[in-house]
């Protein structure tokens, strides 16, 4: 166990840099006191592990708005172990009530700043927010754009596929009246092809009878002395 006495001056009087000291060994093995000095300055005593002790002394020797430790005169011993626990030395009544209705006066002031922070910062946060919502409604008018072009350039394939589905319904019926056509054109020429055959065998016959008829006479005229 180690021991320390340290004398911290600068604006420590005040501006609740006791309470600092006493916050900072709250739920620590640490023991010893915290008390004003009459020159304006604070002294501290802690007993613990050097370990503590050292991370102790990094808490508190610190300058952060209202306390400004200055210098910090540190000197280490050997722990007495006199201390059960830590605590703050606190002076007569007028001092005492001086010094938290100063210290009370900074942390309303503090409040005070940090709601102006807290504020800003919401207002930074709504106008961040108002831009997106901006952002978003652009985004959405552009879409808004896009699926009616969209919209228009399905009703222009719409009516070109309705111009398509009609120009197929006329090749449709062309093509119906040409293959009517080959099939009159088929039967057509099946016609003229049996007239044909009917034509030249009727020929065929006639001719046949001709040639008997002109043997017979051939023959009557030879037996009759005529030669032909």
């Amino acid at each position: 166990m180690k021991r320390f006495s340290a004398v911290a001056a600068g604006r420590v009087q005040r501006v609740g840099f006791r309470e600092h000291v006493y916050r900072e060994t709250f739920d620590k093995d640490i023991s010893g006191y915290v008390k004003n000095l009459d020159n304006g300055e604070v002294e501290i005593v802690a007993e613990g592990s050097e370990e503590d002790l050292r991370a102790l002394i990094d808490r508190i020797n610190i300058i952060r708005y209202p306390i400004a430790v200055k210098s910090f005169a540190i000197k280490w011993q050997e722990a007495t172990g006199e201390f059960t626990s830590f605590e703050i030395i606190r002076g007569d009544l007028q001092e005492e009530l001086f010094e938290r209705v100063d210290f009370a006066g900074t942390i309303m002031y503090q409040t005070l700043e940090n709601s102006e922070l807290s504020l800003k910062k919401q207002d930074q946060m709504l106008d961040k927010q108002d831009q997106s919502l901006q952002l978003q409604h652009t985004m959405l008018d552009k879409q808004d754009q896009m699926l009616e072009k969209q919209d228009r350039m399905l009703d222009k394939q719409d009516q070109m596929l309705d111009k398509q589905d009609q120009m197929l319904d006329k090749q449709d019926r062309m093509l119906d009246k040409q293959d009517q056509m080959l099939q009159v054109g088929i039967e057509t020429k099946e016609e003229i092809v049996g007239l044909r055959k009917d034509t030249r065998k009727y020929l065929d016959d006639e001719f046949a009878e001709i040639k008997k008829e002109l043997a017979a006479i051939k023959g009557a005229l030879a037996r009759a002395g005529i030669q032909v």
